[in-house]
């Protein structure tokens, strides 16, 4: 086991090796419905995760048989009641707190176990690499409950992973996206059972781990910016730079020293 993170109220926190963390949403009795403490605690938990020398990935999961049912409806009721000027502030705070996860230097996994609605949807979305069980699905819970489909970061993340026209339905629609669908869509890249969803999640965190941490934290970066690029031109040229940088990197000259003889590379992060 490896360093422990801070202490999370709404989050249970495992560490099967010191390279990866595992964060389960853990009200379970509630579906991992999101409260305001534990939309800060996702920015405790970001940064933490980016702060720690040792953690390479991070995994998100829920505890019981949802990935995440959205905001606690317990607490939007109040939320009519709010002023504009305050409604925007929480609106703001919490847009950020997904967004976070997308923000994050290092990758993040999410292992989609059961419904992911609403606020839960994009949280998954915000993650790097999504896989799910078979009981897995997805929706826009907000247009459901007279609210846009746009919150949190939908309309941007949702069409740039499964297109624009597909987005609009889904979004206009509310309707549940199961997981066969969800994988034919490109929303997840593959179905595992649920009794190994976690280990698999690992294995694939274990194979990025595999990689210099700076090389990983470069792909993040570039692909995430130029999914956005102007131009070809562009999008190479910041790819340009990133391997100038990458080649002066002491991880560079090992991971090229290992692979000539023949060994796991043994990476220092710099």
């Amino acid at each position: 086991m490896g360093p422990s993170m801070g202490d999370l109220t709404t989050l249970l926190i495992e560490r099967p090796t010191p390279q990866i963390v595992i964060a389960r949403l853990n009200r379970p009795d509630r579906l991992n419905a999101i409260t305001f403490e534990m939309f800060e605690e996702f920015i405790t938990l970001q940064e933490q995760v980016d702060d720690d020398p040792l953690a390479r990935v991070l995994i998100l999961t829920g505890s019981g048989r949802a990935f995440c049912a959205g905001l606690d409806l317990d607490l939007a009721r109040d939320l009519p009641s709010m002023n504009p000027a305050e409604l925007l502030v929480g609106q703001e705070s919490w847009a950020r707190s997904i967004a976070g996860f997308r923000h994050m230097d290092k990758p993040v996994i999410a292992a989609v176990n059961g419904a992911a609605a609403g606020a839960g949807m994009a949280l998954a979305l915000a993650a790097d690499i999504r896989i799910a069980a078979p009981t897995g699905r997805f929706n826009a819970a907000f247009i459901r409950i007279g609210l846009t489909g746009g919150d949190v970061g939908t309309s941007w993340l949702l069409p740039r992973i499964v297109g624009f026209g597909r987005a609009m339905e889904i979004l206009m629609t509310g309707r549940f996206i199961e997981a066969e669908e969800a994988l034919r869509i490109g929303m997840v890249t593959e179905i595992v059972p649920a009794d190994i969803l976690l280990d698999r999640a690992i294995e694939i965190a274990e194979m990025i781990c595999s990689n210099s941490p700076f090389g990983v934290r470069m792909t993040k970066q570039v692909v995430q910016t130029n999914v956005d690029a102007p131009s070809l031109d562009a999008a190479i040229n910041l790819e340009n730079r990133n391997q100038v940088l990458a080649f002066q990197t002491d991880d560079m000259r090992e991971a090229f020293d290992a692979f000539r003889e023949k060994r796991e590379p043994r990476f220092t992060g710099r």
